[in-house]
């Protein structure tokens, strides 16, 4: 059975196994404060072309997203999401549960935009509604989609104009930087939204995401925010490890695009047996519509998600490949399909 689940099935990529090993008996101070996660920031920085942001190191996505929005907002203030964010769909009512309402909008492709800000203003008028004061986006977004930089910068616009803060969960952020249809790099991204975080957890570390927080009246007492919330590791070097590695050269990079380029040759050969998917992808998910006796005989060899039934006969599946993807297993896959399509 090989997974075609998820991108982070697997462990970690074995140059940070071997960082961690080799750092093991080394001492070093707790909580995010070590040399390791200082040379993580450093490096960080350097890509952004920016030292004055901070940068913190923290477990998983769930916990990056509840954090920074609750700390970065007041209580009568809400989310504007889109419906297939993160926040509203798969994190059990987190970001509800620290007493902030998500304001749902359709959005387009997964991917909110200037009209879904505007509805959301438009629609919240006075005291006796939660005030919108944070535009949350995904890019990879959650159906596979990616933001260009233009798009980016109009929804940026669109939240200065209207005083939002524009936040951006980057847990497949990798594979969208690597993306044959991106235009944004890291910089530009940090100088069109107001926090970000970039996503380790899916793109080659055991675990980790790492926070870069662009507005100063964002930053104070943040690191109080992480440690009521329970993620504020005594051994912090665990994350900062695993950033150093993937930050001191192209590692970061080099993974996400091992993952898309494995994506993109299943997209391909789903496109030449005449496939229907939910959208064209130039990320590491795919989400196409088959038949249900394929995916029956599919699942005997392969493990995969179905985001949802289409009709009697066919549902659509969820493919994600990852930076540890065997090219022959996609290769067998591939055959497979051809065998039964």
């Amino acid at each position: 059975m090989y997974s075609f689940r998820d991108d982070y099935s697997e462990g970690a990529h074995p140059r940070i196994l071997s960082a961690l090993v080799e750092t093991n008996l080394e001492q070093a101070v707790g909580y995010g404060e070590d040399r390791f996660c200082l040379q993580a920031a450093e490096l960080i920085k350097k890509r952004l072309g920016r030292e004055d942001v901070d940068i913190h190191f923290i477990p998983g996505g769930t916990q990056t997203n509840l954090i920074a929005i609750s700390a970065f907002l007041r209580p009568h203030e809400a989310v504007i999401a889109p419906l297939t964010g993160h926040v509203e769909v798969h994190e059990a009512g987190a970001i509800e549960a620290t007493g902030h309402k998500i304001i749902t909008s359709p959005g387009s492709e997964g991917k909110l935009t200037p009209a879904d800000v505007e509805r959301a203003v438009e629609t919240h008028t006075d005291e006796h509604m939660v005030k919108p004061r944070l535009a949350y986006i995904s890019n990879a977004t959650e159906v596979g989609s990616i933001y260009t930089e233009a798009e980016l910068r109009a929804l940026s616009q669109a939240c200065r104009e209207h005083k939002l803060l524009l936040f951006m969960d980057g847990a497949r952020l990798g594979s969208a930087l690597t993306s044959s249809k991106n235009d944004l790099t890291l910089g530009k991204i940090a100088a069109l939204v107001d926090a970000f975080y970039i996503g380790g957890t899916k793109n080659g570390a055991l675990i980790g995401e790492a926070l870069v927080i662009c507005t100063d009246s964002l930053k104070e007492d943040f690191r109080f925010h992480i440690k009521q919330k329970g993620a504020m590791l005594a051994k912090g070097r665990l994350l900062g490890i695993q950033f150093r590695e993937l930050f001191r050269d192209n590692l970061f990079f080099e993974l996400a695009q091992h993952a898309n380029a494995m994506a993109a040759k299943i997209q391909d050969a789903l496109f030449q047996l005449g496939c229907e998917l939910l959208l064209f992808s130039s990320s590491n998910m795919l989400f196409p519509i088959l038949p249900n006796r394929v995916l029956d005989q599919l699942a005997e060899k392969y493990s995969f998600t179905v985001s949802q039934p289409m009709d009697a006969d066919h549902s659509m599946i969820r493919l994600v490949t990852s930076w540890a993807t065997r090219e022959s297993a996609v290769d067998e896959l591939i055959q497979d399909l051809r065998s039964l399509l």
